[in-house]
């Protein structure tokens, strides 16, 4: 490898966003030193961000990216899917996730907020998109994981909604409580 390749070739990845592991994995560099200096020196140089440590982005990073790789295993759900979805109408600037933990985060004004959910119903990818390095709820997907994690929560449009792929995701959450919950949404929908 070629010093000067080294950022070069980032550039040139799809990804906006990465863990020190990301860059190693792509460099093939046994120097662990190497690479942890260069890196220093391209986020001195402001060639590359360090929103949080271990984790580095090209300048006009992608949030959505930045939100999966805080904490992983996470993925796109809840309010952000929802509002965007026309689903729910009142805005909200910040970027939701369902995670293994809850956490709220601020990096470069951005907002990233997590939801902890059971490990069952996290690593089951049904109703979860994976594109350009970006896990994502669909709107039925979202909208089972919102009324899961908040019994009292107020949806504005159920229209948009395929209520067959919501019948198919709704058994990875085991829960009777929630089925009838929804069935209530549908019926008044």
């Amino acid at each position: 490898m070629k010093r000067s390749d080294f950022i070069i070739d980032i550039y040139k990845d799809k990804r906006t966003v990465y863990k020190t592991s990301d860059i190693a994995m792509l460099f093939a560099q046994d120097n662990i030193n190497f690479l942890s200096d260069r890196l220093n020196y391209y986020v001195h140089t402001d060639r590359l961000l360090n929103p949080r440590k271990g984790i580095y982005a090209k300048d006009g990073f992608d949030p959505l990216e930045l939100a999966n790789i805080l904490y992983t295993p996470s993925y796109i759900s809840l309010e952000y899917v929802l509002q965007r979805s026309g689903i729910v109408f009142q805005y909200d600037s910040s970027y939701t996730s369902v995670s293994y933990l809850s956490r709220n985060i601020e990096i470069n004004r951005n907002i990233f907020n997590y939801r902890r959910i059971k490990e069952n119903i996290l690593m089951d990818t049904t109703g979860i998109i994976r594109n350009n390095n970006i896990n994502i709820a669909t709107p039925e997907r979202a909208f089972l994981d919102i009324l899961y994690l908040n019994k009292d929560f107020y949806v504005d449009n159920i229209k948009p909604l395929d209520k067959r792929l919501i019948e198919s995701i709704l058994p990875i959450y085991r829960s009777v409580a929630l089925e009838k919950r929804v069935t209530k949404f549908i019926q008044n929908g």
